[in-house]
């Protein structure tokens, strides 16, 4: 069985080959990992959070495709100096738009980067023993997404307990 290339962009290739802020952040305030079980897909976030709730770095790692990676790369140029609340309203359609599209069977990589984000910043908010007024009380699409890997990841877990 052949498979076809898929059609990415030259940004999406650019930002395959020489991801922006790649690499795990020993500083970081707060991380979050998210993942799809239907690609295998998994991404850790860090973000560095000053006293006013402002993002002065951004990182990630990944093992993904070139979706993921651009897709993640791009998410955490365009949280630098932003708050909390605004990078939480950052969605994965404007991560597509940012790199100049994606194949639809990849919209997928952009879900995944918001709910990766998005699981940091409630983490963070979580580890602060607060919630603002502005933060959803129950997850988001893009949470519950990056929460499947995780799930299906326990659920084998213990299955291999219960054989051995």
């Amino acid at each position: 069985m052949s498979r076809v290339p898929l059609p990415y962009n030259q940004k999406v290739l650019e930002l395959f080959r020489n991801p922006k802020n790649l690499g795990r952040m020993e500083d970081a305030t707060v991380s979050a990992v998210a993942g799809n079980p239907m690609c295998g897909d998994m991404i850790t976030f860090y973000l560095k959070i000053d006293d006013e709730e402002v993002i002065r770095k951004a990182s990630f790692e990944s093992y993904g495709c070139a979706a993921n990676i651009a897709t993640s790369s791009i998410l955490t140029e365009m949280i630098k100096n932003k708050t909390l609340k605004q990078a939480w309203n950052v969605s994965w359609k404007k991560i597509v738009e940012e790199i100049g599209g994606l194949p639809s069977i990849k919209f997928h990589c952009g879900i995944l980067a918001v709910g990766a984000l998005r699981r940091a910043i409630r983490k963070y908010y979580e580890e602060k023993g607060y919630t603002p007024k502005w933060l959803p009380k129950e997850l988001t699409f893009e949470e519950k997404q990056a929460l499947e890997e995780e799930e299906l990841a326990e659920r084998l877990a213990k299955r291999m307990d219960g054989q051995q």
